[in-house]
């Protein structure tokens, strides 16, 4: 069928009118369970179009299930939009009908990348003695090579950088691994982590990667939906919401399919709730003069990068300790995570007054001058018995620190920070390479 009998045959299951927004090109390929369709008014950009059939063991087992297109599209999109909002670059750009997504255009790495926190499946069949259930720390990688016809053959490192794959102009290098091998540690430490707000454990995933024909960058591609992970309620197998339910099949009836279908829909339903935060806090920044204004407003800028409401307010512990109390059980009755920071040069007087008196954090940002700094530190450094303020002399620092504690209790604030981490580590490995590259 031609893209364009094949849009137009889509539009009355869609019912969207956004559907006929897009004038479709040629079809760039087409796999067990989708298709890529060039976009003619948008370049570098494709149509990702889910259809409704599972299959197991390299398409060994297939079915039809009626409906599996939208439920895979609406986990995608999803699971994309969370990994995007920390900060991990996707393919994704954006979800464009029940069944479809728009993407980037990306050449794709043959390579299936797999990240194992519990072991099961595969790895007990090429790994025996090892019990199920074992628990990997830190994660367990693998590697597959994409090829139907062998099964998807295991590879090491060794060989996909023997291989030299070059895609949209990039050779896939030490470099390139090295940062797909990182970035899928940090995808599957985020949904592990949102996973479990919903009482459920990510037992392992595959994901893959393509080079973004546009930009040149390696991103998160292809699709990650029920199909790409294990996942068990409570930890217990025998609750298990993924595809392993359908290949655990030993004959399809219309009744078990129904089951397979049943659990792929309470996924894209609990898969909505990971977008959502778990908690809310707010930074206090006490300043102990006016002047230390701008010293604070960057603490606040830094605060708003991840989302956290941040409220400036002027006292002097040694002019007014009252009222330092007084502000600080203004912010401790509403119930209200907080964290306060500290502002005050020369001698420090409101974080060890307010962390004597409250039992949430208090982190000491001290502007430090040219002249005096040296001294006037000593007194957010050394703090008397019992008190347990924090000193960082970096307003980012400050905001990150405060950031660290909410992100114990919110996974989306968590995401950002570990994908914070991710994107310094790239871009460190990106510079090396190319200082490299100018030394040769």
């Amino acid at each position: 069928m031609s893209p364009t009998c094949y849009l137009q045959g889509c539009t009355s299951s869609f019912n969207m009118a956004t559907k006929s927004e897009l004038k479709l090109g040629q079809k760039l390929s087409e796999g067990k369970t989708k298709q890529i369709i060039e976009l003619a008014d948008e370049p570098g950009q494709v149509l990702v179009q889910s259809k409704d059939q599972i299959t197991a063991g390299n398409a060994v087992r297939k079915d039809q299930m009626e409906g599996k297109a939208a439920i895979a599209n609406r986990t995608t999109s999803c699971v994309f939009k969370l990994l995007q909002e920390a900060g991990i670059k996707t393919a994704f750009v954006r979800q464009h009908s029940e069944t479809a997504f728009v993407a980037s255009r990306c050449e794709m790495i043959p390579i299936e990348w797999v990240c194992r926190r519990v072991a099961t499946g595969s790895f007990l069949k090429r790994n025996p003695g090892v019990k199920e259930g074992y628990r990997f720390s830190p994660l367990k990688m693998e590697m597959f090579f994409k090829d139907d016809a062998n099964n998807d053959p295991q590879w090491s490192e060794e060989q996909l950088l023997e291989k030299k794959f070059c895609l949209a102009g990039l050779t896939i290098g030490r470099c390139e691994v090295d940062i797909m091998n990182h970035t899928t540690v940090a995808i599957f430490e985020i949904l592990e982590r949102a996973w479990a707000t919903q009482n459920c454990t990510l037992v392992d995933m595959k994901i893959e990667f393509g080079v973004n024909v546009s930009s040149k960058e390696i991103v998160l591609a292809d699709v990650i939906d029920n199909d790409s992970w294990r996942l068990w309620p409570a930890g217990d197998r025998s609750q298990q919401k993924d595809k392993q339910v359908y290949r655990d099949l030993k004959e399809v009836t219309p009744e078990a399919m129904q089951v397979v279908k049943n659990n792929f829909e309470w996924v894209s339903e609990r898969v909505k709730l990971l977008l959502e935060p778990q908690a809310s806090g707010r930074v206090v920044v006490l300043m102990g003069s006016i002047s230390d204004l701008a010293h604070c407003e960057k603490i606040r800028k830094a605060c708003g990068t991840y989302g956290i409401p941040c409220v400036l307010r002027v006292n002097s512990a040694h002019k007014g300790p009252d009222e330092t109390l007084r502000i600080k059980a203004e912010y401790e009755g509403d119930g209200v995570a907080t964290v306060f920071v500290a502002v005050a040069g020369r001698s420090n007087g409101l974080g060890p007054v307010l962390s004597g008196n409250t039992a949430y954090p208090v982190i000491n940002c001290p502007p430090v001058t040219p002249d005096w700094g040296a001294q006037d530190v000593w007194s957010s450094l050394r703090m008397p018995s019992g008190l347990a303020c924090s000193t960082v002399l970096s307003p980012d620092a400050a905001a990150q620190f405060a950031a660290q504690i909410f992100g114990l209790g919110d996974h989306l604030l968590w995401s950002k920070l570990r994908a914070s981490m991710l994107n310094t580590w790239v871009s460190l490995k990106q510079a090396d390479q190319k200082l490299q590259a100018c030394s040769l």
